[in-house]
């Protein structure tokens, strides 16, 4: 589920912005873009978000930016002029300016340097703090929107049902139309010829049991109020149970399809398998 979080305060001149960006993953998967004097910090950071997120692929990014007091990073000035006189020294053989040569030493590792290479422990505590307001936002976020998806999967459920109710008061006379259709071609294929009529009766009986669907009208009630149920209970993970409800659904629904053989009842499962593929569409946004 995608999702949102932010939190900004003030600590000892520094302002700390700390934003959480989250889309749908089947797994935990944190990218971290952190200061350098955070760093020492970033498994706990990680333990933090692995312990109150579930299930998200997340961009976490803390930025400090100092609004007063002492600067935070400085030039290392031995090793700025170290560079610069072996530089210098090459320039009679090689035609480079001053800029060249500035821009190429600030380029150069260790030149600038942190102040800070270690956090106190009290401005962790409190980037701790801001960081657990902004995955409370971010968790609102994404509740609001699983209430949402939640209300859909829940319309489409009910519209299935309302499709099968719709087939339950078809199917009689589909029996009526699939009995005139197999005596219709019996007596065009037979006409004339003595035909028993009690083993013509047993064989309709037997072909009609086949084509029954009782049993599949049954099951996919049972398996929509599951649905219905397991959507309305307390609780955050769900996405697995729900998933494989709704796999029984579309085999009653298939089925059904299949054993119909009459144009109504083919057309509402068609209907119902719509809104089946949007549910299975909307189940891989959850968790």
């Amino acid at each position: 589920m995608t999702g949102f979080g932010n939190s900004k305060g003030h600590f000892q001149g520094k302002e700390i912005v700390i934003e959480i960006r989250c889309v749908n993953s089947k797994v935990n998967d944190f990218r971290l873009k952190i200061p350098n004097s955070y760093r020492q910090k970033e498994l706990d950071l990680r333990k933090i978000l692995n312990d109150k997120v579930i299930r998200g692929k997340m961009d976490l990014t803390i930025t400090v930016d100092n609004t007063g007091g002492e600067e935070e990073f400085s030039l290392n000035r031995k090793l700025f002029m170290a560079f610069y006189d072996q530089i210098k020294s090459l320039s009679g053989d090689i035609d480079l300016s001053s800029s060249d040569i500035l821009n190429a030493i600030l380029k150069f590792p260790n030149v600038i340097v942190s102040q800070d290479t270690l956090i106190s422990v009290e401005e962790y505590n409190y980037t701790v703090d801001l960081m657990e307001e902004a995955i409370e936002k971010l968790n609102d976020f994404r509740s609001i929107e699983g209430t949402i998806i939640a209300n859909d999967m829940a319309l489409r459920i009910e519209s299935i049902q309302d499709h099968l109710k719709k087939i339950e008061i078809d199917d009689p006379n589909r029996t009526v139309l699939l009995k005139e259709k197999l005596l219709k071609s019996l007596n065009a294929n037979f006409d004339g010829e003595n035909i028993d009529r009690n083993r013509f009766e047993q064989e309709l009986l037997y072909y009609l049991e086949r084509l029954d669907i009782t049993e599949e009208k049954v099951r996919l009630k049972q398996h929509c109020d599951y649905f219905l149920d397991e959507l309305r209970k307390e609780g955050i993970i769900k996405s697995r149970k729900l998933n494989f409800i709704s796999q029984e659904i579309g085999r009653e629904i298939n089925t059904l399809g299949s054993k119909a053989q009459y144009s109504p009842i083919q057309k509402l499962v068609v209907s119902m398998k719509d809104d089946l593929e949007k549910i299975k569409e909307q189940m891989a946004n959850v968790l």
